[in-house]
């Protein structure tokens, strides 16, 4: 069986590039709704670089935060067109 981190970064690897999903959608997408904060919890302590992190925002639009910098986080949406 699965373990929560191990949904959460099959959800993550699965966002293509140039979307975004948001935490929440995220924790729901992973079986636990409610587990928003322990998204970002999750997030914040991967380094693989297969796992693109930085795809995943607030849901009040704004980026939220990034292991590797939040401007390294604007830099890489941009490049891939997720946000302006």
């Amino acid at each position: 069986m699965k373990t929560f981190t191990d949904r959460v970064y099959d959800v993550v690897r699965k966002i293509p590039k140039g979307k975004v999903l948001t935490y929440k959608e995220v924790a729901k997408k992973s079986g636990s709704e409610k587990a928003v904060r322990a998204v970002g919890n999750i997030l914040n302590k991967n380094y693989d670089p297969k796992i693109p992190c930085h795809r995943v925002v607030r849901s009040d639009g704004k980026i939220g935060g990034y292991n590797r910098g939040a401007s390294k986080k604007v830099n890489l949406l941009k490049k891939e067109k997720a946000i302006r």
